[in-house]
């Protein structure tokens, strides 16, 4: 009885072992976007491709450009979970951008690729649109300011 108790010790411990080295094989991860928009991107040829082969290769874009219908947007993005350092806190893995530009005739004649470390160095204007639209009336910040004197102290 000793001797089988004893080896079920064995396999279990055999078992457990192989289900947490199975957990470490995959990294878990959360994709966003398209999955490998670079290797994709690379298959895409300047002044050769046109929309139709875009839309074959990688798929219909995420969002074409506001003044321009002929800028398409690709995105991908890809959140790992972190180490214990980090207390498991997602990080960043992957943030990617691709831009094509099409000629009126729906041919490819740019092609710009946008990783995290490319997107560090791009400036951004420091100037502030005034919306007016979005500016609140006077009975509705009022109101607001009754709201969160009635409700600030709960």
């Amino acid at each position: 009885m000793y001797l089988f108790y004893k080896n079920h010790k064995i396999y279990i411990l055999i078992i457990f072992s192989i289900i947490l080295i199975g957990c470490q094989l995959q990294e878990a991860s959360k994709n966003h976007g398209i999955a490998f928009l670079k290797n994709r991107s690379e298959k895409l040829i300047i002044n050769n491709t046109n929309k139709n082969d875009v839309i074959k290769v990688i798929g219909s874009p995420h969002s074409k450009s506001i003044n321009n219908s002929n800028e398409w947007l690709y995105f991908e993005r890809t959140l790992v979970k972190g180490k214990f350092h980090k207390l498991g806190k997602n990080i960043l893995k992957d943030n990617n951008v691709l831009i094509l530009n099409f000629n009126n005739y729906g041919i490819l004649v740019k092609k710009e690729f946008l990783d995290k470390n490319s997107k560090n160095n791009l400036k951004f204007s420091k100037k502030i649109t005034k919306n007016d639209l979005s500016q609140k009336s006077f009975v509705e910040r009022f109101l607001t300011s009754i709201k969160s004197k009635m409700y600030g102290n709960k």
